[in-house]
């Protein structure tokens, strides 16, 4: 298999496996990296919010860059260098480039209210920093900053050459065809696992998802279903897929991930708290839903 030289198709969101102590299992996600490469995985996007980046230390996002950039000569490698402050995200972005990634991702600075000038300057002085273009990771629900396509700063950044697409994280997919339709040349890629086949629908060039973590055949084959225009059983499988996600989320998302990864074999660990583990009642219900619902 051959790695993609441009972002498309289905992407886990690779999630970052913890010790009992916390720290991070490097070898687990060696383990988790390899077999989603068995499974025809050719992209990574690492760092992220699946990876519960905003409750790590920087030398632990630098850390989980490092151990998995020894797959770059294999797959597309995207890292995620959001953070509040510029500084701190052209610091990972710095660290991503060296490491051979092949591109950067960033949420926009969230909690001081940030406006859409302050918001240009951050994307474009990262850029700046590593000297390659940045996928804005758009996920209004988690960082509180909505995009305004109406807003002349936000219309600039979208249409600068310094950016290579987004990551959009929106329930309003509606958006999704809007930022196409305004800049036809960015990448874009679905970002809620549960709107896959409406994302591809309004022009989205692939999905990135935390729970292609342990089920990518099953989006891989949603994807498929779709290209070739058999659009109906690609939706019987995003209903199956949906199912799967509500289980997920009644309990919680990551840290149902990392119990059902730990089920298939691959030692994600803990979450890290204030992430709570799993009741055994809660395991015994994911796994019932799974096995009712997923396409090995």
């Amino acid at each position: 298999m051959n790695k993609p030289q441009t972002l498309k198709g289905v992407v886990p969101a690779t999630v970052t496996p913890f010790h009992p102590d916390e720290s991070i299992n490097t070898e687990a996600l060696t383990a988790l990296m390899k077999w989603n490469l068995s499974q025809g995985v050719d992209s990574f996007f690492i760092g992220g919010s699946s990876a519960e980046c905003f409750l790590l230390s920087p030398a632990e996002r630098m850390e989980i860059f490092e151990a998995a950039s020894r797959f770059k000569e294999q797959a597309y490698m995207i890292a995620h260098v959001g953070a509040i402050s510029t500084k701190e995200a052209k610091t990972y972005a710095c660290c991503a480039r060296d490491l051979g990634y092949d591109a950067i991702a960033a949420t926009p600075p969230f909690y001081y209210g940030f406006g859409p000038e302050e918001i240009y300057s951050y994307y474009a002085d990262i850029a700046d920093a590593a000297g390659m273009p940045v996928i804005i990771y758009n996920f209004p629900g988690n960082t509180g900053k909505n995009f305004d396509l109406s807003n002349p700063a936000t219309r600039r950044l979208f249409q600068s050459d310094f950016i290579l697409g987004v990551k959009h994280t929106n329930q309003i997919v509606y958006q999704l065809e809007r930022i196409k339709n305004l800049n036809p040349r960015l990448i874009l890629m679905n970002g809620f696992d549960e709107t896959m086949v409406a994302g591809l629908a309004l022009g989205a060039d692939g999905s990135i998802g935390s729970t292609f973590n342990f089920m990518y055949p099953h989006y891989k084959k949603i994807y498929d279903l779709f290209k070739d225009h058999q659009t109906e059983k690609a939706l019987e499988l995003q209903i199956k897929a949906n199912t799967i996600m509500n289980a997920l989320c009644d309990v919680g998302l990551i840290p149902a991930i990392k119990y059902l990864l730990t089920t298939m074999g691959i030692d994600a660990g803990v979450p890290r708290r204030p992430f709570k583990e799993l009741t055994p009642d809660q395991k015994a219900v994911l796994q019932k839903v799974v096995e009712e619902n997923l396409i090995v």
